[in-house]
């Protein structure tokens, strides 16, 4: 039998620093076969800013940089403006996208700055201790929300992909899930979408992907999976934005 199933020369073959359950390790998965796939590697560079994947240079082998926390996309632009034959691309949690770096990502998406996305949303801070975030969902409790998000002293959560869908320069954007292999099948589609957009040269994409936080939603990996699927794609629905 032919064998269909290997290790992406992308990602390496170390053991990783994330909690049992967690999210990020499907999604590195995922843009290093894509990057493999699309024979970019040469070519590819991610920009990984403070959060949970604050490291993730070490597991991806291809080219990364740093940027300090939310600043992403001002170093992605910088990046991409000085290297304009490089695929460049953010991975960004939603504490860094939609909270600190909510003015860097709403006017580089507004330039229409020809690079790719990538959006962690797992509705928590989930390095610094689990505090409420832009998308903490109401009646979640948090670390800073014990009692649960209520609407008169925090607001509602922050749906970050359908605001950028407003803005005319913004080319692609869908929201994705981990919480099944079939959904994890539709991620990679849209991932590989949103590079395959920036080689072509079509302008900003940008990938929400709902992502588990067990450690922090104080619940075990699968009934995680569960919340996601039922709870939190909810009040974020799935699919095609723009």
């Amino acid at each position: 039998m032919e064998k269909i199933f290997s290790h992406p020369k992308s990602l390496r073959n170390i053991a990783t620093h994330y909690c049992a359950g967690c999210g990020h390790g499907i999604a590195h998965r995922l843009i290093a076969e894509i990057v493999d796939e699309l024979g970019i590697r040469e070519r590819v560079i991610g920009v990984a800013p403070v959060g949970c994947a604050v490291i993730a240079y070490d597991y991806w082998n291809f080219d990364c940089s740093e940027a300090a926390h939310g600043r992403a996309l001002a170093v992605a632009t910088g990046i991409k403006r000085v290297r304009p034959q490089n695929i460049v691309f953010t991975y960004q949690g939603d504490g860094d996208l939609a909270a600190i770096g909510t003015n860097e990502t709403i006017h580089a998406a507004n330039r229409g700055e020809n690079v790719t996305v990538i959006f962690i949303n797992n509705a928590i801070y989930g390095m610094t201790g689990g505090q409420m975030a832009p998308t903490t969902l109401v009646g979640q409790k948090t670390a800073t929300t014990p009692l649960g998000r209520d609407t008169q002293f925090h607001g509602y959560p922050l749906k970050i992909s359908e605001m950028l869908a407003l803005l005319p320069a913004v080319k692609y954007i869908e929201r994705v899930s981990l919480h099944s292999p079939q959904e994890v099948i539709k991620a990679k589609k849209a991932v590989k979408l949103a590079f395959q957009n920036q080689m072509d040269g079509v302008g900003f994409s940008l990938v929400e992907i709902l992502s588990p936080c067990p450690t922090y939603w104080n619940m075990p990996p699968k009934e995680a999976l569960g919340w996601i699927r039922d709870t939190m794609a909810k009040e974020f629905p799935l699919g095609r934005i723009k």
